[in-house]
C-alpha cells in the first residue's frame, strides 16, 4: 500500500514538473549572449509603423521566450533596448509562422550573429536575402565609382557605370519574379513582391498572383497582394 502511495505521488510530482504546453499557436524562444539587464519588444508592421505585440524583461537570464497567437504566417521584428546607446544595430526581422521558433544571437552582434530557425518561411526569405546582398554590394561599388568618375568629369564613363546600374536592378526585379514564381506555395512569396518589387510591371504581377496557392492566397500578405494587384488593374487599364 505504501509502496502505491509513493509511486502514485512520484507520478503526481514527475507531471507537476513538466513543461505546460502552451495555449498559443506561436512560441518564440532564444538567447542573447552577453545581456545580463534590458527589454527586448516583439514588433509587426502596421501600415508603415511598428507596433509592439509583446514585450520581455530581461533580468540576469539571457534567454527569452514570447508566445501568442498568430493569424498567419508575418514577417516581426525583435528589438533590443538598448536604452541610452546610440546604437543602431537593434532589430532584428524574422518570418514568423504557427509553430516554435528560436532565435541565437549576441549583445555585440545583435543582427549579424542572428540564427533563426523553426520556419520555413524564413529560411527561404533567407536565401533570398543573400542572392540579394551580393546585387547591392554590387551597386555600392559602382556607386564608388560613379563618385570618382564624376570628380575627374569622365562622362563616358558614368554613362558607363549608369548601364552597369541599370542592369543590377533589371537582374534584381528579375530574380525576385522568378522566386515569387517558384515559391507560390509560401507566403514569403506575396511578402517579397509587395516589400522589394512592388513597381514591377503588372503582367509580372500577374504571373505571380497567379502562381499563389490556394492557402497561401488566403493569408495576410496573399490577401494585400490581391488587392494591390486589382487596384494595378484597374488604374493602368
Amino acid at each position: 500500500m505504501r509502496k502505491s502511495i509513493v509511486l502514485v505521488l512520484s507520478t503526481l510530482f514527475l507531471f507537476s514538473c513538466a513543461e505546460k504546453k502552451s495555449d498559443k499557436n506561436f512560441v518564440l524562444t532564444g538567447n542573447i549572449k552577453g545581456l545580463k539587464e534590458g527589454k527586448l519588444y516583439i514588433q509587426r508592421m502596421k501600415d508603415t509603423t511598428l507596433v509592439v505585440i509583446d514585450s520581455i524583461i530581461i533580468s540576469g537570464d539571457s534567454n527569452f521566450k514570447s508566445e501568442f497567437d498568430i493569424q498567419s504566417p508575418e514577417m516581426l521584428y525583435l528589438f533590443l533596448d538598448r536604452g541610452v546607446s546610440n546604437s543602431l544595430d537593434n532589430n532584428i526581422p524574422f518570418f514568423a509562422e504557427q509553430g516554435k521558433m528560436n532565435i541565437q544571437t549576441s549583445l555585440d552582434f545583435f543582427t549579424a550573429d542572428a540564427k533563426i530557425t523553426g520556419s520555413k518561411n524564413h529560411e527561404l526569405y533567407e536565401e533570398y536575402k543573400k542572392v540579394m546582398s551580393k546585387f547591392i554590394d554590387k551597386d555600392l561599388e559602382l556607386i564608388q565609382k560613379k563618385v570618382m568618375a564624376y570628380k575627374e568629369n569622365k562622362t563616358d564613363e558614368i554613362a558607363k557605370i549608369e548601364e552597369e546600374q541599370n542592369g543590377i536592378l533589371k537582374r534584381k526585379y528579375l530574380y525576385s519574379t522568378n522566386f515569387a514564381v517558384n515559391n507560390g506555395d509560401y507566403e514569403v512569396s506575396p511578402y517579397v513582391a509587395l516589400a522589394e518589387i512592388y513597381d514591377i510591371n503588372l503582367k509580372y504581377l500577374d504571373t505571380i498572383h497567379k502562381t499563389m496557392t490556394p492557402k497561401v492566397a488566403k493569408s495576410l500578405y496573399g490577401k494585400k497582394l490581391t488587392e494591390y494587384y486589382n487596384e494595378r488593374k484597374k488604374s493602368e487599364k
